[in-house]
């Protein structure tokens, strides 16, 4: 009887294992760097014992190695007229981004046909015709230098992609040549060729920084494939350096679903990550291999996990990144999302570079001013406006309407959403930027219809969905206008803010009574909201009797400021002028206009400096029934840029102080 010693019988099928592993490492096609290391971790393993905890932590690290995209990717669909359609097909409006995209295959198209420019240099002439006429007939733009000083003059003045360069020249020898072009050029590549090859002068060239080294006589096809395979890799480089992109805006807008449009048109791979509450920053860097259960980053996974190094890759909800004892998140990003940094990024799992570089990564947020700015610098930012009523009803009879018939099983049955029954959803059933709450109304309907036509038992149900049909199937209406129904009021100004969710109203109630001077301030204001009212009052004060106030209305006297709504936070100083003339109407008595919105921050002279969210402001009031809106003289710009559609049904006032507007919000009294 033979007994085994523990982990003897697990040594046979341990040794058949790190063989096929040793074949598998040298089939991937790994960069040269991760071969070395792949190679120099496989002989570790190879003299661990296979029953310990090291081992399998060894061969899952080459498993995981071996199955990264290194070389794997997609060739871009470079058709503009295509990508167009695709973008118009899937999107209403939005013509500022699907620009920005067109731009993006623009570039792209003009870097794939263009042509290289190479630079011959060889003091021999028949040698130096030669190699230029057969890299012309191959399409590239080629010129020649007798020596190395005239080709570092040519050098100056233009920039080549490729550079072939005998060894043995006067003046100036070829690696002279590379070692001064490469710190005038660092990014043209550059052959050696020479008919005095040896080992020692082929190693000294490409430690100096050449791309390859060709001995003489030269054979054609080897240098047609070497030029070929510079000139391709540089170009791929080149066109690879995808952008970083940030959409911004309200929910509902369209942000996720235009960046799967724009990986549709690219014909790349989509992939979407959630960044919402995460807070552990070795969930994007990974963990390190030190324990068992490590983990790579959830960046490295999903490229992994599709197969291919340059998907178009969005990060949802930037915005909502936490950070705590674990680590800050964001900081990571930073160099995630840097064009100069990416192509080198170290998982701590992998624990060598991987190039993001030709990822094409999107990130979205509600409101971009909380990044940080060190991460905001490297976004690009694009904004995804909240949308008019016209432009809700479109979108909902080209998309929203037909994709809800057809997931209800409702198409050949073709009910008739009218203009009318559009219009009763939008202004009583929604409150929004987005669409979000329009298409769970349209579901809704969509859903009491399945009902109703079954129980019709095969009855017509071609209904057409008006204003009746709305309220009978989604009950009483959920949103009033306030403005347009409420009466005006002394001490009660409207005001107009810019949140996460688009421009909303608000509106500030102002108080007074017996008291010792104090300014009370309730709502679930923030600091700068706080010290916008005290301004506020200061201005007031300051200026009573310009007014017609007693310069002593404030004494024996407490002031209570208010904003409805108390368990919302509100913060920001577009609010200043409107806390100021509701100030002004209670201490007045007069009236102030409730269908006047206003937003502008206020400071101690009555002067109002611009504020931004200018389109979502606009917004929200149209959908409140506001009639005429306030914002500062230097918003002009911006309120100019928008479209007729965007202002329509409003007056629009530009003021640069507060002395003009009193006549126009305060009644008399």
């Amino acid at each position: 009887m033979i007994f085994f010693r523990k982990g003897e019988e697990e040594r046979p099928k341990a040794g058949q294992e790190l063989a096929d592993l040793r074949t598998a490492i040298h089939k991937a096609q790994l960069p040269p760097e991760v071969l070395a290391v792949a190679l120099k971790e496989l002989e570790r393993v190879e003299k661990t014992d296979p029953s310990v905890a090291e081992y399998s932590i060894g061969l899952n690290y080459l498993d995981y190695l071996i199955s990264l995209p290194w070389n794997r990717f997609t060739e871009d669909n470079l058709d503009l007229k295509r990508a167009g359609r695709i973008l118009e097909s899937q999107h209403y409006g939005l013509g500022h981004v699907k620009e920005r995209i067109l731009e993006y295959l623009a570039v792209r198209t003009l870097c794939s046909l263009q042509s290289a420019r190479v630079l011959v240099v060889d003091d021999e002439e028949i040698a130096r015709t030669n190699l230029e006429y057969i890299l012309r007939k191959e399409g590239h733009q080629v010129s020649g230098a007798s020596n190395g000083a005239e080709a570092m003059d040519m050098i100056k003045a233009q920039e080549y992609d490729l550079i072939l360069t005998d060894l043995k020249m006067e003046r100036m020898d070829g690696l002279q040549l590379l070692e001064s072009a490469k710190q005038l050029a660092p990014h043209t590549e550059i052959i050696m060729v020479t008919g005095y090859a040896t080992v020692s002068s082929a190693v000294d060239a490409l430690k100096k920084g050449a791309a390859h080294y060709l001995s003489k006589p030269i054979k054609l096809d080897e240098l047609r494939d070497t030029v070929r395979e510079i000139i391709d890799k540089k170009r791929h480089v080149q066109m690879s350096r995808g952008p970083i992109l940030c959409f911004a805006g309200p929910p509902g807008t369209g942000k996720t679903s235009i960046g799967r449009g724009i990986a549709e048109a690219l014909e790349r791979k989509f992939v979407r990550m959630s960044l919402a509450g995460l807070r552990d920053e070795a969930e994007l860097r990974g963990h390190r291999r030190t324990y068992v259960g490590a983990m790579p980053g959830r960046i490295i996974s999903e490229i992994r996990r599709i197969g291919l190094k340059n998907p178009v890759f969005m990060l949802d909800e930037i915005d909502k990144i936490g950070q705590d004892f674990r680590g800050d998140p964001a900081s990571v990003l930073l160099e995630i999302l840097d064009p100069e940094q990416n192509s080198h990024f170290v998982d701590h799992y992998v624990d060598v570079p991987f190039d993001l570089s030709g990822v094409m990564f999107i990130t979205t947020a509600n409101v971009v001013e909380t990044l940080p700015h060190p991460l905001l610098d490297r976004l690009e930012v694009i904004n995804f406006p909240g949308y008019t009523e016209s432009e809700k009803k479109n979108i909902a009879r080209k998309y929203l309407v037909p994709r809800q018939l057809r997931e209800h099983g409702l198409t050949h049955l073709t009910p008739d959403f009218t203009d009318a029954g559009l219009a009763k959803i939008i202004h009583d059933y929604t409150q929004e930027a987005g669409l979000r709450n329009l298409d769970r109304g349209i579901a809704t309907i969509c859903r009491k219809l399945a009902r109703i036509c079954l129980q019709a038992k095969g009855a017509s149900c071609a209904l057409a969905v008006d204003e009746t049909l709305v309220e009978k199937l989604l009950g009483p209406r959920k949103f009033t206008h306030e403005v347009a129904e409420a009466g005006n009021r002394v001490g009660v100004t409207t005001g107009l803010v810019w949140t996460e969710f688009g421009g909303e109203l608000i509106f500030v109630e102002a108080s007074q009574m017996r008291g010792h001077q104090q300014l009370i301030l309730t709502g679930s204001l923030g600091t700068v909201l706080r010290e916008s009212a005290q301004t506020a009052l200061s201005f007031v004060r300051s200026h009573a009797e310009e007014f017609g106030l007693d310069p002593n209305f404030f004494e024996n006297r407490d002031i209570h400021i208010h904003l409805p709504a108390g368990a919302i936070p509100k913060e920001g100083p577009s609010a200043g002028v409107t806390i100021a003339l509701a100030l002004l109407s209670l201490l007045t008595g007069r009236p102030a206009r409730r269908d006047v919105a206003l937003t502008g921050e206020l400071t101690l002279s009555g002067r109002i400096l611009p504020v931004s969210g200018i389109r979502e402001k606009i917004l929200a009031s149209q959908r409140a029934g506001v009639k005429v809106v306030v914002f500062p003289k230097q918003n002009e710009v911006d309120i100019n840029n928008l479209e007729e559609e965007v202002k329509e049904g409003l007056e629009i006032v530009l003021a640069e102080e507060i002395q003009p507007l009193i006549d126009l919000v305060l009644l008399s009294g």
